[in-house]
């Protein structure tokens, strides 16, 4: 399939139904340019762990994201006419909306109640992954900008060629967002609202504390102590020090929340492992240890100048733990390690009063159905004012003495 990005270059683009389809490094050029296959070590500020390869290929192998749970991968490849790999982008085929965290469940009923099918749908993601990244994975290079409309314009394009009802982007950067939505085709933007800690300048987790309302720091303070008033003791584990008796562990704690929160489990048993062994130097597990039993876990996947929180679960209830080991012991391992900030994850407004700042985040969403993307249009503007208005009022109720300028 070939799209014309500009008068003097037509780019190809191409679909593949597996990401073992394409070479780790040929991938990873485009999803983390400047990093090793792997993700080795030293990689740069702009590092992200779920567009690499070895993080899609884990969702993919282990059975988590294939056409048998709803996501049959069709990610994009461009070329240019000599065949040269420019960029790509990860995509999936959809036969349902779970897993994503950006709710269309509306849309898909005002579809079907006219009449039409909503599914298939493509969607431009991480799976089960609502973390902030690129979606257009480009080369850097002369051709850049052009290969990233080539991306926008072959969305377009599979959506027609698959009969897809539409074309989901989320958690994208809000540079790609205002390139989808000003690419001409059609593309509407949506924003909701993640609680992001940013070290604003603290050397330590005092100098963070220093910076709350008295009221605020002294509820924290009681907190942090609360939670590990049992005698329980909190590890962080990463690199090599992770083994399959800590995958084990922390797949009961995934369990419980996942058939709690979801019914069933999005990822496989197998996924951890194979997750594991493949960036076992990008994971970072936060344990509760009674004694040498680990009694609640935290996953997390740590990014180049971020620290990014996915998953929590524990076998033994205790007053706030949740809050030291998912929020408090992040910031910690962020300021020991020269992160820049936290990401833990989406929703939750109990952030707030813990020192996450209610952030932005992105999508955009393309419909073949006109009757729906005006009623998805009229539908989207005001929801983004109300998501404006609510960043605004959260603004004013974080914990801290003084706002930052904006």
């Amino acid at each position: 399939m070939s799209v014309q990005s500009t008068e003097r270059a037509k780019l190809r683009v191409n679909l593949l139904p597996s990401i073992s389809a394409i070479d780790a490094a040929a991938w990873n050029a485009c999803a983390n340019p400047g990093t090793s296959a792997s993700g080795g070590t030293g990689t740069g500020p702009d590092y992200n762990p779920f567009i690499s390869h070895e993080f899609l290929r884990a969702l993919e192998d282990s059975g988590s994201a294939v056409a048998e749970t709803g996501w049959q991968p069709i990610h994009l490849l461009i070329e240019d006419e000599g065949g040269a790999l420019l960029g790509v982008a990860p995509a999936y085929a959809k036969s349902h909306s779970q897993g994503e965290y950006v709710f269309d469940h509306a849309f898909a009923d005002a579809l079907e109640r006219a009449g039409g099918d909503y599914y298939p749908k493509i969607q431009v993601a991480v799976p089960f992954t609502p973390a902030t990244g690129r979606r257009l994975l480009v080369k850097p290079g002369a051709e850049h900008d052009m290969a990233r409309l080539g991306l926008i314009q072959g969305l377009a394009s599979v959506m027609r060629r698959v009969e897809a009802s539409s074309v989901h982007i989320t958690f994208m950067t809000a540079e790609e967002q205002r390139l989808f939505t000003d690419s001409g085709m059609g593309f509407l933007a949506r924003d909701d609202i993640q609680f992001h800690w940013a070290n604003e300048g603290f050397a330590s987790f005092d100098d963070f504390l220093a910076s709350l309302a008295s009221r605020k720091r002294k509820a924290l303070n009681r907190e942090r102590r609360d939670a590990l008033a049992d005698g329980l003791q909190i590890r962080w584990i990463t690199g090599s020090d992770i083994r399959e008796h800590h995958w084990d562990a922390f797949w009961r704690f995934y369990q419980d929340t996942g058939s709690r929160k979801w019914g069933r489990p999005y990822l496989t048993r197998e996924f951890f492992s194979r997750v594991g062994s493949a960036m076992a130097d990008k994971i970072l597990l936060i344990f509760a240890m009674r004694g040498d039993i680990p009694v609640a876990g935290a996953l997390n996947f740590i990014g180049g100048d971020t620290l990014y929180g996915r998953y929590w679960g524990c076998t033994e209830e205790h007053p706030f733990l949740h809050f030291e080991v998912c929020y408090y012991q992040a910031i910690d391992f962020a300021l020991a390690h020269g992160l820049s900030r936290v990401e833990a994850g989406a929703q939750g407004g109990h952030k707030l009063a813990r020192g996450y700042r209610p952030s932005i985040t992105h999508s955009a969403h393309l419909f073949a159905h006109p009757g729906l993307e005006q009623a998805a249009q009229a539908y989207l503007a005001r929801e983004r004012e109300e998501i404006a208005r609510s960043r605004e009022a959260l603004d004013q109720e974080t914990p801290f003495k003084h706002q930052p300028p904006d």
